[in-house]
């Protein structure tokens, strides 16, 4: 339990607005000092949306946006949602439905497209894309790739960061001068489920213990994530929604003061503008 008031930010979870905890996964971060929270849309199908053009993915979005909301109420700061499309979905579309990866690439640009207009209107915070983190054939990583770049495009065009899904890697430079390509600062890329050590994107460090302390010792902009999937089938796939404050609590124990601030303050003012100081509630 973190006992003084300070932000505390995961930076990339999911919830089920339908089948699992939902809000109950938000007070449970709260209790042990969790204060804000970075909702991400959960892969459309798992709303049971099959998508096959870019407008079906706003009820994703919207289901999203009220579970955000909701979550809001809970915080003793608050909650942003940000929305995009899974890069998983290529496969499901190419593999399982039959589509052709261009046309698969389209409806998932379209998608992003629709994200685009969430954020433009200030209720969503950023976008979410990416490309598979396993391994696809040459045609299926070129229409990824065209998808991750559309993301790059249109958070230029917004000034806002893209939240990337993507392979197991500690140097992802290129990928980040494709952003910086489009227009989009490298820092407002940032790669999730990440390592401590991670080169061009700013990483949103996984909360293993040794992941964080390589991060906290590096003294480079990174942020803290569980990556909670709220998912009834998958109660152990990664860590649980208390997790972050947890790791703030162990890093401040063990004297990582400026790295707390970095990635709970520093970091989210630096890439998403926003401030989790002057959005808690102190009593």
């Amino acid at each position: 339990m973190i006992d003084d008031d300070r932000p505390v930010l995961d930076d990339h979870l999911h919830l089920d607005p339908d089948n699992n905890r939902g809000i109950d996964a938000v007070r449970d971060f709260v209790r042990v000092g969790g204060t804000h929270m970075l909702v991400v849309n959960k892969p459309s199908w798992h709303l049971g949306v099959e998508a096959d053009a870019g407008e079906d993915f706003r009820p994703v979005f919207e289901r999203t946006l009220e579970i955000v909301e909701a979550a809001s109420a809970e915080l003793p700061g608050r909650a942003w949602p940000v929305l995009g499309v899974h890069p998983g979905l290529i496969s499901r579309l190419v593999d399982e439905r039959g589509y052709a990866p261009a046309e698969a690439r389209k409806i998932m640009r379209g998608g992003i497209d629709v994200a685009v207009e969430y954020v433009e209107s200030g209720d969503a915070l950023a976008l979410k894309s990416g490309r598979p983190h396993y391994e696809v054939d040459d045609d299926v990583w070129a229409a990824s790739n065209a998808v991750m770049r559309r993301a790059f495009e249109r958070g230029a065009e917004l000034d806002c960061a893209v939240q990337l899904h993507a392979e197991s890697s500690e140097d992802l430079t290129e990928v980040a001068e494709w952003a910086e390509d489009a227009g989009l600062p490298a820092h407002r890329v940032v790669k999730h489920y990440a390592s401590g050590r991670l080169k061009g994107p700013v990483p949103s460090v996984i909360c293993d213990k040794d992941e964080l302390e390589r991060a906290a010792e590096r003294g480079e902009p990174f942020l803290m994530e569980t990556d909670y999937i709220d998912d009834p089938n998958r109660p152990g796939a990664v860590l649980g929604p208390k997790t972050v404050p947890r790791r703030v609590a162990w890093l401040l124990e063990d004297g990582y003061d400026e790295a707390v601030r970095n990635a709970h303050v520093e970091t989210p003012e630096r890439v998403y503008g926003i401030d989790t100081e002057s959005t808690l509630e102190t009593v």
